[in-house]
């Protein structure tokens, strides 16, 4: 049986755009509830009866949930124009090597903004 996983983490930061046009909103220093939605997937294991231990998915993301938590995005090394669309393969560079069955990053700076990065 194949199945998706989704785990959902949270972290607040700020960020601004300086490649956005002059005069853009988000040229300016702001910040965003930021909402990411990591998905695996792949074939449940017969005898343990899942994809893998959500436990494990939750202690892979953390190391990076941690070094975005309530932080400037600028400031960190390969973030220094955050858009959602960098962010999410940013995340995904260093989710995959420790969870191999991602499949997906979703990052909602907003409500009704969201941005997937998935594997091609």
């Amino acid at each position: 049986m194949r199945v998706d996983l989704v785990h959902e983490f949270g972290f607040e930061s700020a960020h601004f755009l300086p490649r956005a046009p002059e005069g853009h909103k988000c040229r300016r220093m702001h910040g965003h509830s930021f909402r990411v939605d990591v998905r695996v997937s792949g074939e449940v294991d017969p005898a343990l009866g899942w994809l893998i231990d959500f436990a494990d998915l939750r202690a892979a993301v953390e190391p990076i949930r941690e070094r975005l938590d309530h932080r400037v995005l600028n400031e960190i090394e390969g973030l220094e124009n955050p858009t959602s669309e960098l962010l999410a393969r940013w995340i995904w560079e260093r989710l995959k090597p420790a969870c191999p069955l991602l499949t997906a990053v979703t990052v909602r700076e907003t409500c009704t903004n969201r941005c997937e990065y998935a594997a091609t």
